[in-house]
C-alpha cells in the first residue's frame, strides 16, 4: 500500500520543514561557523566579520542554537562539536556539498513556473560554464553519497575478468576506486567533462590510485569513448537525459564494449506507473526544475534501450538505498 498522509499537523510538518533547511543553508552561505571557529563570540562581532545586519545576525544564531547547530554562553556563541568537525571551511571533513543544495534551494524555488511551462525556467548555464564553487559543491555532493553506493553496488557485479572500465560521468571517480578495492588489476577511465575531471585528479591524487585511473575529458553526448572496455558504468547519468539522449548514449557505450562486455545502468528505476520509488518520483521534479529535458525511466524504457543497442541477458538489481542497476551483456 502506498503512503498515505492522513491528518492536517503531519502535512503541516513536511510544508514546513523548510525553514529549518533556509537557516542552516543562510548560515553556510554567510560562513557562520567559520567565523565562530576560534571560540565564543557575539553576535555583533560576528555581524561585523560577515558584514550582516546585527539584529538579524542574532536572531539567525539564536535559531541555530535552537536547532543544536550552535552553543550559546551569555550573549557569546560558539561551534557544537558537530559544526566544529563538519561546517567550518577548510577542515578535511568540511561539508562542501552544502553549496549544492544551496544551488537546489534556488532550482526547486521555480517549481511552480516549471509545472506550468513544462521545461526548466533556470536552464541558461551548462555545468561547465558554471562557477568552480558550484562545481566544487555539486561534484563533493555526489563524493558523499557514492563511496557508500559504490560499496553496495560492486558485490553485485561480476568484477573479476574487468581488465578496463569506463565510468561515464564519472564525477568524483569515487566508483573506480571501490572498484579497484575488489580488483586491482583493473585499470578505469573516468569520462568526464573538462572542467570536472580537473576535479577528478585531485581526488584520484588524494586516494592513491594514479597508477589505476586515468581521465578522459568530454561531453559524453558528443565526443568518443575510445572502445575495447570489459564494462561501461552510467551511474546518476540517464535521469540527465531525454529519452532519446540516452537511447543514443546506451548505443554509444554498447558500441564501445568488448564482446561479453557489460554495460551497467545505476539509477533511479521506477515502477510502470512512475509513483515508485518515491525518491525517484521526487527526484523526477529536481530533473524538471533544473535541466533541459532530464526524467526518471521505468525498466521497460532502460531495457528497450539495452536491447536496441544489441545487449542482452538483460537483469535488474536492487539496491538498500533504493536505487537499482540493470546490467546488459554485449553479444
Amino acid at each position: 500500500m502506498k503512503k498515505e498522509i492522513t491528518t492536517p499537523p503531519e502535512l503541516m510538518s513536511i510544508v514546513q520543514g523548510f525553514r529549518n533547511s533556509r537557516i542552516i543553508l543562510t548560515a553556510f552561505e554567510l560562513g557562520v561557523f567559520t567565523v565562530t571557529s576560534d571560540g565564543s563570540i557575539t553576535s555583533d562581532e560576528i555581524a561585523q566579520q560577515i558584514q550582516t545586519n546585527p539584529r538579524a545576525t542574532n536572531r539567525l544564531l539564536n535559531a541555530l542554537v535552537a536547532i543544536g547547530l550552535l552553543q550559546k554562553s551569555g550573549d557569546k556563541f560558539h561551534n557544537t562539536s558537530f559544526s566544529s568537525k563538519f561546517l567550518i571551511k577548510g577542515r578535511p571533513d568540511y561539508m562542501t556539498s552544502l553549496a549544492h543544495s544551496v544551488s537546489l534551494w534556488k532550482t526547486w524555488s521555480t517549481l511552480t513556473d516549471c509545472i506550468r511551462s513544462g521545461n526548466s525556467v533556470t536552464q541558461g548555464v551548462q555545468i561547465e560554464e558554471r562557477s568552480s564553487e558550484w562545481l566544487e559543491g555539486f561534484i563533493a555532493a555526489m563524493h558523499n553519497r557514492a563511496p557508500q553506493q559504490a560499496i553496495e553496488i560492486a558485490p553485485l557485479l561480476d568484477l573479476s575478468k574487468t581488465k578496463r572500465l569506463l565510468d561515464v560521468g564519472g564525477g568524483s571517480g569515487a566508483f573506480a576506486f571501490e572498484f579497484i578495492r575488489r580488483n586491482p588489476s583493473m585499470q578505469v577511465v573516468v569520462f568526464d567533462l573538462p572542467s570536472v575531471v580537473t576535479i577528478t585528479q585531485r581526488y584520484i591524487n588524494r586516494e592513491g590510485f594514479s597508477n589505476s585511473v586515468t581521465t578522459l575529458p568530454g561531453d559524453y553526448l558528443k565526443d568518443p569513448f575510445g572502445d575495447s572496455y570489459d564494462l561501461i558504468l552510467l551511474s546518476a547519468v540517464v535521469h540527465i537525459n531525454s529519452f532519446v539522449e540516452n537511447e543514443n548514449l546506451v548505443r554509444k557505450c554498447g558500441d564501445a564494449l568488448n564482446s561479453g562486455g557489460q554495460l551497467v545502468i545505476l539509477d533511479h528505476i521506477m515502477s510502470p506507473d512512475r509513483t515508485e520509488p518515491e525518491a525517484g518520483a521526487v527526484f523526477a521534479l529536481n530533473m524538471l526544475v533544473g535541466t533541459k529535458q532530464g526524467d526518471t525511466y521505468t525498466e521497460a524504457e532502460i531495457s528497450k534501450w539495452m536491447k536496441d543497442a544489441g545487449l542482452t541477458s538483460i537483469e535488474r538489481k536492487d539496491t538498500v538505498q533504493g536505487t537499482s542497476i540493470l546490467t546488459g551483456i554485449r553479444k
